[in-house]
């Protein structure tokens, strides 16, 4: 154990230490426990031994006050000189610091002797679904909108300077969903926080996205009864009827924008049976494709359910017997403890919610938690900061969506991007600091191991976003990798760039160079 003599060392602002480490030599961990950092708690630092393939590291739990607890893992030795934050999903509430996976997961980049940090978003919950915490709450409600993100990144940084004695070269974000949301608000109101991001399936508008669109979609599908009227057993037959009309030879919808599957040609002619749906199964699925709108035909969000995502409705949409599904319950607590000021309280029921007047209510919200709004009536509007900021720093940015994604829908991660290059001259020019990656396919975060596309496991940005930030090589493609239960590959492809799409060239389809990038097909 290297001890330290407490020398009140400045490391930034805001910040004093013990530690006088040189250049990639750690300091001793529990000294970092008693430096002050600025509105921060520190509660320990301990080391943690090397586990599986993370390596030994320096644990450190605080929190920033009031309420955002966060912990950072500062690898004992061969740290690569960088620092990494991962976002968190739905309402957080959770200091998830061993998730696995790809999106908002440290361990990602732990592995990868990275800095790392992360937080429970300012607020401890049930679930990601229990939105109780937020009721009368404005405080943890601005922790979670934006707060948390940039004061993690803050303290974060400050420690690993201290510990190293010296500053991180670069400094990386990743999230998905909420995350990416965070990841918006990032690089649009604190430019100067990351100088890469990972924007995955980003819920942008969460006030148009989990108030209006969840509501639509959840009493759309609720009877007089108040029961379900399209339930899981349903989805094979129109996974099939939908992947027959529009997919391409290896299962997957390329591109939802040019399907144009009919539900009515399902519609049972005589009594319903197992290969056909009833007119009120059909007419579910005629609003959920269509995507709310008002009584004047006005879109009241950027889309409907894409075609193609069928395989992963039944964790969102429909439930599987007996676990309920998770869209509904994310707009009950919402609308209950977020979406309203004041908050509509614990007995306010989805069903209440009036698609004529309600959008409009939500516009007190939308400025604290949105990081852009779409429009109502102003079909392909998207209000909201652009990247001007974080373009004239240098930062670089991936943003990718899958185009299989039936909870958080990739329309308006689409529109975002082409507001954002109308505010930048173009998308040539956008390119130069953010390029798009539409995945054909794939769930929410690559959570659902459907019968086709990939999971989180089967994207991998972070390594071409590194090479972009630190060496300018920009991102063409990035690769999709299908594998099975066991590991073993199945198939891979490019995802091209936005706006253009991988299409076969007649070679091996199972290999990248079975596919060239080229313009889509008008």
């Amino acid at each position: 154990m290297r001890l330290f003599a407490l020398a009140a060392l400045a490391i930034g602002a805001g910040v004093a230490t013990g530690v006088t480490a040189r250049p990639g030599f750690a300091a001793d961990c529990a000294a970092l426990a008693h430096i002050k950092i600025e509105a921060t708690n520190l509660l320990s630092a301990t080391e943690v031994a090397q586990a599986g393939d993370l390596p030994a590291y320096c644990r450190v739990l605080g929190y920033v006050r009031p309420a955002v607890n966060f912990e950072v893992r500062l690898p004992l030795a061969d740290w690569n000189g960088k620092f990494y934050e991962a976002g968190c999903g739905g309402f957080c509430g959770a200091l998830d610091a061993d998730k696995a996976g790809v999106f908002n997961s440290i361990t990602y980049a732990e592995r990868r002797n990275y800095a790392v940090a992360t937080s429970d978003s300012g607020h401890w919950g049930a679930s990601s679904v229990d939105g109780r915490w937020a009721l009368a709450n404005p405080v943890g409600k601005a922790d979670w909108a934006w707060r948390a993100v940039t004061e993690t990144a803050r303290v974060g940084k400050l420690l690993a300077a201290a510990f190293y004695g010296q500053q991180p070269k670069h400094a990386y974000f990743n999230g998905c969903s909420t995350g990416g949301r965070m990841a918006g608000v990032e690089a649009t109101r604190y430019p100067g926080d990351f100088d890469g991001i990972i924007m995955g399936a980003p819920a942008l508008d969460y006030t148009g996205l989990v108030a209006t669109d969840f509501a639509w979609v959840t009493q759309a599908n609720t009877g007089p009864d108040g029961k379900q009227i399209l339930g899981a057993a349903r989805l094979p037959l129109l996974e099939n009827a939908v992947a027959k009309a529009c997919a391409a030879p290896d299962g997957l919808v390329a591109d939802p924008r040019r399907c144009d599957f009919k539900p009515e040609t399902l519609q049972c002619t005589g009594a319903t049976g197992a290969d056909c749906l009833s007119a009120a199964e059909v007419g579910v699925l005629k609003k959920w494709y269509a995507g709310p709108s008002d009584a004047a035909g006005n879109a009241l969000y950027a889309g409907g359910i894409p075609p193609g995502s069928e395989a992963n409705w039944g964790l969102w949409l429909t439930g599987n017997d007996p676990r309920p599904p998770a869209l509904p319950l994310f707009a009950r607590d919402f609308l209950r403890y977020m979406a309203f000021e004041p908050d509509a309280g614990p007995t306010y029921a989805v069903a209440s919610f009036d698609i004529e007047h309600d959008p409009a209510r939500l516009a007190a919200m939308a400025p604290l938690y949105n990081a852009a709004t779409w429009v109502p009536g102003h079909p392909g509007h998207v209000a909201g900061s652009d990247l001007t900021a974080f373009a004239k720093r240098g930062g670089k940015m991936i943003i990718w969506h899958g185009w299989g994604d039936p909870l958080v829908t990739p329309w308006l991660t689409v529109a975002a991007y082409e507001a954002w290059a109308e505010a930048a001259g173009g998308i040539d020019k956008l390119a130069g600091t953010a390029r798009l990656f539409m995945v054909p396919g794939m769930d929410h975060c690559g959570l659902n191991p459907n019968n086709a596309s990939i999971t989180d496991a089967g994207l991998d940005p972070l390594p071409a976003l590194e090479r972009w930030v630190e060496q300018g090589q920009a991102p063409d493609t990035l690769t999709a990798t299908r594998r099975s239960s066991s590991g073993q590959t199945l198939w891979q492809r490019p995802v091209c760039a936005y706006p253009q799409a991988a299409k076969p060239n007649g070679g091996d389809v199972t290999q990248v160079s079975g596919w060239t990038c080229a313009a889509p097909t008008p």
